[in-house]
């Protein structure tokens, strides 16, 4: 470790200074917390220096989805009525899941047969679960209060997805639920959650999470194919619960194997990351197509939700960071899904690929690997041992080609058997490109009778269109211990995220843990530098990070020629001179930058040169700075913004004056440890600049971990102050030498 995980206690780095961590009073905090009715508090008032949570709550949903008694307002059963039909699905699934149901009318004496009640008031028990069908529920809502009613379902549309005067009407509901003491699902919800789950599957479930109902449909519709679905949950607009509700809950189920869920929008950053923080310790996997990678993806889902969409590139980040997985298409969901829900943990991470053609297995293999999949070199024993039963002139090394699964005899299972068999592998996956009866056959029901034998993960692609064929339909598919795929693509993706879920939970170790509490002594001496709106100059930036233990170069900021002289001489040639002012953001450009400059003349000339140049641009400068000069190194950037969904947000990237032509960054959400640090810098394209190139030394890249966590620690503390932070250059000296910070940028909120 290089000390603290959010770089504020010691610090083996020679570059770096410690900064003990203290009982400073910190500035005033944004407690984002909320306690949930219904739900099990745990800490809601545990928060972190910024006051965001570092807990959450966990409701207790399962008399929404298992309620004893259901009031059912706004009734009906008028033929050609909208309402009539839900009524019908709500009454049958009130008799599933053994509910009395109440119908509540205030002229009709029944429904359906069933008595109604004419108001809210005159329910003849108290219920869990009151579902409205009415176009304007805030005053039902507003009646339920003090009804001990712990659900609503509001089904009508017209609200945050309209526009402001939807989302006024839409806070005006939300409000008075709570109010009214219960939880709310909707509005602009569907009857998803109260569809007919088959109960004659077993094993693992799917639990379903989905802001549109009909994306949800493909999941659902799995159960066809035997794979069983426990919950769906079509949050709609979220005005009161919404997704990561859902997923704390789910990830608490033990039947659920897996959460599939479709967004278009996250209601709260910071709960999601805590309730996927939850799924993530409870090693439950979750699986998510979230739209608005694209503008026109955000825009619609805006338009649909009444959300905020969010930088894709800070959302994609956050899920990875947490263990989220993210995948395209509403094929993948389903697909992914099932696999993580009902496989087994993986024994090895290796990946054989059997084939009965040695194009197929080429294929495959060029995919896979691509992929990022291990397809591991089988060893010469057990080549020769494949060699029994396989000819000799064909390839058994990985991909294996057996020129045609053996149909006549018991060869077929023992090539499996003993490729199941090799300690190097831990998943078997068979593409099969088409229907070849019998030989098609008979390598199904083998491949079905290994995966029944065996704690390995055995995948099946089976590629043809029609998808009638008997060792598909019957064989294939009537087996839980196959993982069944209809393209290559599928299964490669499910595989690896298979894999990448049990090496991420295998090792996870939540992150709000070890989120730090308590202010560092560093802010108090930042709080004067901090002027609400103001971009500080480079020399008040650096203070700033100076502040925090992240080091600068010697520097003297001068008023006089005679004074940059006298400085340049303390800092020592040969040095850098730079105008200094808060409106400067690209000195360079306007020719405010002078390097290597190595005596006494050459520094008074610059001076006069320096300031004549800002004289002739307007700008008013607060000095000159006169700097050590740091010349051999790794440029890299590193900074915090502000994102209008998770907040602070930490970015690190190669830096210099092409950052922004390159834009080779990785981003994070605190909190983070040293870990997710180095993953960061493993996303960059120009990683190996820090190991070093063309004969350059390795990096210091520990120093540039410090630097990144200090930055977090910045941006954790001084969230609500800072807007903006760029330390760009950051020069990463040889290993063992530091990181310097030669130029930093500061704006604060």
């Amino acid at each position: 470790m290089l000390g603290s995980t959010y770089g504020t206690l010691t610090t083996n780095s020679r570059h770096a200074r410690a900064v003990a961590c203290g009982q400073a009073p910190g500035p005033a905090v944004h407690v984002h917390s909320r306690a949930a009715a219904g739900g099990t508090a745990e800490g809601v008032d545990d928060v972190d220096v910024s006051g965001r949570p570092l807990t959450s709550t966990v409701p207790d949903l399962d008399r929404f989805f298992h309620p004893e008694s259901v009031a059912l307002i706004g009734a009906s059963d008028t033929d050609g009525r909208p309402n009539t039909g839900i009524t019908r699905q709500l009454l049958a699934w009130a008799e599933r899941v053994g509910a009395r149901l109440h119908p509540v009318h205030p002229s009709r004496p029944a429904v359906f047969g069933i008595p109604c009640v004419p108001s809210v008031a005159a329910l003849p028990e108290p219920v869990d679960l009151a579902v409205l069908l009415v176009r304007d529920p805030l005053p039902v809502i507003e009646e339920l209060d003090g009804s001990k009613v712990r659900f609503a379902v509001v089904f009508a549309s017209g609200f945050a997805e309209t526009g402001p005067e939807g989302a006024a009407a839409q806070a005006r509901l939300a409000a008075a639920a709570r109010g009214a003491g219960l939880r709310l699902l909707g509005p602009n919800t569907n009857l998803n959650a109260f569809e007919k789950f088959r109960d004659d599957l077993d094993g693992p479930a799917i639990a379903l999470i989905t802001q549109s109902g009909h994306q949800g449909r493909p999941v659902f519709t799995l159960q066809e194919l035997g794979i069983r679905l426990s919950h769906w949950a079509p949050t709609g607009n979220e005005a009161d619960l919404e997704t990561s509700d859902f997923i704390s809950y789910f990830a608490t189920r033990p039947e659920v194997g897996a959460i599939a869920l479709y967004a278009e929008g996250l209601k709260d950053g910071r709960d999601f990351l805590l309730a996927a923080d939850r799924a993530a310790r409870a090693k439950v996997p979750v699986v998510a197509v979230k739209v608005g990678r694209t503008e026109t993806g955000a825009r619609t889902a805006a338009s649909h939700t009444g959300k905020l969409t969010g930088s894709d590139a800070v959302v994609d980040a956050a899920m990875r960071q947490f263990g989220v997985i993210r995948v395209d298409g509403l094929d993948e969901l389903q697909d992914t899904a099932a696999l993580l829900a009902r496989a087994r943990p993986p024994l090895a991470e290796g990946v054989v690929v059997y084939s009965i053609s040695g194009g197929t297995g080429a294929h495959f293999s060029d995919l896979a690997t691509a992929a990022g999949l291990t397809l591991p070199a089988l060893s010469p024993e057990k080549q020769t041992e494949l060699h029994q039963w396989i000819p000799g002139e064909l390839s058994v090394a990985n991909p294996v080609d057996n020129g045609g699964h053996p149909v006549g005899d018991w060869r077929g299972r023992k090539i499996i058997d003993a490729l199941l068999a090799d300690p190097s592998v831990g998943v078997l996956i068979c593409p099969i490109t088409g229907p070849f009866p019998p030989m098609s056959d008979k390598l199904a029901q083998d491949l079905v009778d290994a995966a029944e034998q065996t704690d390995k993960l055995v995948c099946v692609v089976w590629g043809s269109p029609v998808g009638t064929e008997d060792a598909y339909r019957t064989t294939l598919l009537g087996s839980s211990r196959v993982a069944t795929f209809r393209t290559f693509a599928n299964c490669i993706t499910a595989v690896r995220a298979y894999l990448g879920h049990h090496r991420f939970t295998a090792s996870y170790r939540s992150p709000f843990e070890e989120a730090p509490r308590t202010p560092s002594p560093s802010l108090r001496k930042v709080r004067d530098l901090l002027r609400p709106g103001d971009r500080l100059s480079e020399h008040a930036a650096k203070q700033l990070l100076r502040a925090y233990g992240i080091r600068v170069p010697r520097e003297q900021l001068v008023t006089s020629a005679a004074a940059a002289v006298r400085a340049a001489g303390l800092v020592g040639y040969p040095v850098v001179m730079k105008a200094s002012a808060p409106q400067l953001a690209h000195k360079t450009e306007l020719g405010l930058v002078r390097l290597g400059l190595t005596s006494a003349s050459q520094v008074r000339d610059t001076y006069r040169e320096l300031t004549d140049i800002a004289r002739y641009e307007g700008v008013e400068l607060d000095g000159v700075l006169v700097c050590q000069m740091v010349e051999r190194g790794v440029e890299m950037v590193v900074g915090m913004s502000q994102d209008p969904l998770f907040g602070p947000t930490v970015t690190v990237g190669i830096g210099g004056v092409l950052v922004e032509v390159l834009r080779d960054t990785a981003v994070r959400v605190p909190p983070f440890g040293e870990d997710q640090t180095r993953a960061m810098l493993a996303e960059l394209r120009g990683r190996a600049l820090l190991d070093g190139v063309r004969g350059a030394p390795p990096a210091d890249v520990d120093a540039l971990v410090e630097v990144v966590l200090r930055v977090q620690r910045m941006a954790l503390e001084l969230g609500d102050h800072l807007a903006e932070l760029d330390v760009n250059p950051l020069m990463v000296l040889e290993r063992g030498q530091g990181a310097v910070a030669l130029d930093a940028l500061a704006i604060c909120r």
